[in-house]
């Protein structure tokens, strides 16, 4: 994996902050409410789809996993894709080799343009400790949720069965360690309009404390 390089701390006086968790624990959701907030999100699942319609990130995934891993209308079939690389550590460095460049690139220019009245800049990264971009962070949120509660939303909202979440889940770092390696964590453990409340009062009182410090 590409190791970052470190941040120019000249051109950044606002914080950075990395958003870690375990799958299914609502990174997502919470990177919403810190946009909410005034923060700008670079999600990089979301640079990672752009990377995949890339014609030379194209052409090098095809050339190592071939026509299969497509879908009908020609572009790829994420879940074939997803199935190749959880099954296979190779496969998935030899992935992450090819996309993790391009979203490392992205992520910078799209962190280059944020507005400077943004209040903090926020990375989404499923891989943040894996790839060290924790090095380039002031501050790493860590976001928790108990198994069964995660393990409930990847079945209920994206349909995976158990064994699934099991495979994605040992591709990342174990969560005891993300979370030792984090600087503040936030409980996302309920679902609902109560829940929702207490999470946006904590999410808003963590950014309150970075500012004051």
């Amino acid at each position: 994996m590409p190791v970052p390089s470190a941040p120019d701390e000249s051109n950044n006086t606002r914080p950075v902050i990395g958003l870690i968790g375990g799958i299914g624990a609502g990174k997502s959701h919470v990177a919403s409410i810190l946009q909410e907030e005034g923060c700008f999100i670079v999600e990089s699942d979301a640079i990672a789809h752009e990377a995949l319609e890339d014609p030379h990130v194209r052409e090098a995934i095809l050339l190592h996993f071939g026509t299969n891993v497509l879908a009908a209308d020609g572009r790829f079939d994420r879940a074939k894709l997803a199935e190749r690389i959880f099954t296979d550590a190779g496969l998935r460095a030899t992935l992450e080799g090819i996309v993790h460049p391009w979203i490392e690139r992205e992520r910078r220019a799209r962190t280059a343009g944020a507005s400077s009245s943004s209040r903090a800049i926020v990375i989404d990264a499923p891989l943040l400790l894996e790839v060290g971009l924790d090095r380039e962070c002031d501050h790493v949120l860590f976001i928790d949720a108990p198994e069964d509660v995660r393990r409930a939303r990847l079945m209920g909202h994206r349909g995976w069965s158990a064994a699934q979440c099991s495979v994605r889940e040992a591709a990342q770092l174990p969560l005891s360690q993300k979370r030792a390696r984090a600087t503040a964590v936030i409980e996302n453990a309920g679902d609902g309009e109560t829940a929702d409340r207490l999470l946006r009062a904590a999410i808003h009182a963590f950014l309150v404390s970075i500012e004051r410090a």
